[in-house]
């Protein structure tokens, strides 16, 4: 099952899903952890490299996402109206904070006029540039919305958990493999 369905999600989304939250969270890490080196690190310049470059293939990621998500229908959300709102919210938040994160991170690495090499293959070229105080605010922007962003990815998967052990709803089971969503459709077990 590559496209989503009412009952389920597909495997594409599924991907673009667990590759997302996999290269947000190792890029904050990393992200954390570069801002310590020293000058004289063998990481000092690497690292940002490696940030940027990941970064860059992220965001053309993300927006591929969002265009999958527009195109294919949403699974059916259990439980009560005020959940399916905040579930709503919530997710409208996450790719809101994504987007932030990486644009924000795109206008500190191109204040200065240079593009960003992508691993050495491709340059993304700087479009924005010459603001006032541009690295330093868009770094602060960047900071404050990756911060945003694993708090509320962190609740996400707090409530996911939630909705998988408490309430019994196979809403994590359809996020790790559309099969799930054919045995829904089929009318198999949902509470396994």
């Amino acid at each position: 099952m590559w496209r989503n369905t009412s009952s389920g999600w597909g495997i594409i989304s599924i991907l673009l899903h667990w590759l997302s939250a996999l290269a947000f969270v190792g890029l904050f890490v990393l992200g954390w952890w570069m801002t310590g080196l020293g000058y004289y690190d063998g990481w000092y310049n690497l690292a940002p490299w490696w940030h940027r470059s990941v970064g860059m293939l992220l965001l053309a990621v993300t927006l591929v996402r969002l265009v999958w998500r527009f195109m294919q229908p949403a699974p059916r959300l259990p439980g009560s109206r005020l959940e399916r709102v905040a579930a709503h919210l919530g997710h409208s938040g996450l790719y809101g904070l994504m987007l932030l994160v990486l644009v924000s991170g795109y206008l500190i690495s191109t204040a200065e006029g240079a593009g960003i090499g992508v691993f050495g293959l491709i340059e993304v070229p700087a479009l924005v540039t010459g603001l006032p105080d541009q690295a330093s605010l868009a770094g602060l922007i960047h900071w404050y919305a990756a911060l945003a962003l694993m708090g509320l990815a962190a609740g996400h998967a707090l409530v996911a958990l939630k909705h998988h052990w408490l309430d019994r709803h196979d809403t994590l089971k359809r996020m790790l493999s559309p099969r799930f969503a054919q045995a829904r459709r089929r009318g198999g077990s949902s509470h396994d």
